[in-house]
């Protein structure tokens, strides 16, 4: 059954590429979703949703609709897989996502949220293009060590996983670019692993039907890890998120407890 009614809180009447936050002050929880149903065509969707919950539990949603909210978006043909995270420069909430315009390349572009994370502020501007200008979709941003790590997949010209670094994320300044897997991948996640110095970055190996799990210590070399995974469902460009254990508990209640456990 639905935690939440994709019908309820979308315009299209369905969302894909789920990215969830945990703020600043660890008990405010944002999540945005692409605005799409992908039977209506891989061009079809203008718009993504804002949501926030301070308990996991109840949602508030809000759609943002990029074609009406701007002019001059009349040639805008998607907006793809939106994620958060905290711009410590700027203080705000950074929401990034892909857009592709006419026949031009698919391009990450970010705005800053507002205060009630109900919609985004400003004009969206242009996050990161790759140094061959080719498209690029399902960015995934994590602070580690003074740098911003963006990864990304190259978008019908190799279809990999690739990784940009800065400093700064506005700074439009962005080195050190590394082919993590040559297979037809998407929808990157990167988390820390509790309790060591591991990172874990997962991609959907959409050819296959299945995700791949591969570990580094320093987000620069990567082993495969697919042996010590175990997993009885099948999620696509989902995130991976650490909860607490009143968290859990309280999730238990709502939702029921799996049997396996």
């Amino acid at each position: 059954q639905p935690v939440i009614d994709s019908r309820e809180i979308s315009s299209t009447g369905g969302v894909r590429d789920p990215h969830i936050l945990r703020c600043e002050d660890g008990k405010t929880f944002y999540m945005v979703v692409t605005d799409m149903v992908s039977a209506n065509g891989w061009s079809s969707n203008r718009a993504m949703i804002l949501l926030k919950s301070k308990d996991l539990i109840n949602w508030t949603s809000n759609v943002v609709n990029i074609q009406k909210k701007y002019p001059d978006q009349e040639d805008l043909k998607r907006v793809w897989a939106p994620q958060t995270v905290y711009d410590r420069e700027a203080k705000k909430y950074m929401v990034y996502w892909s857009m592709q315009h006419g026949n031009g390349p698919d391009i990450i572009y970010y705005a800053y949220a507002n205060k009630d994370f109900t919609d985004i502020e400003g004009e969206p501007k242009p996050l990161f293009i790759p140094e061959n200008k080719k498209s690029c979709i399902d960015g995934d941003i994590i602070y580690k060590d003074g740098l911003y790590h963006l990864f990304y997949k190259t978008e019908g010209h190799g279809n990999g996983i690739k990784k940009a670094t800065t400093a700064s994320l506005t700074s439009g300044q962005w080195k050190d670019y590394k082919q993590q897997t040559k297979e037809a991948v998407e929808g990157s996640g990167i988390f820390p692993l509790i309790g060591t110095d591991k990172y874990i970055l997962m991609y959907d190996v959409y050819m296959k039907g299945k995700y791949q799990f591969t570990e580094s210590t320093d987000l620069d070399h990567f082993k495969v890890i697919d042996h010590a995974i175990s997993m009885d469902f099948h999620p696509r460009h989902g995130t991976v998120m650490p909860i607490t254990d009143k968290e859990l508990k309280r999730l238990f209640k709502a939702y029921g407890k799996p049997d396996k456990m």
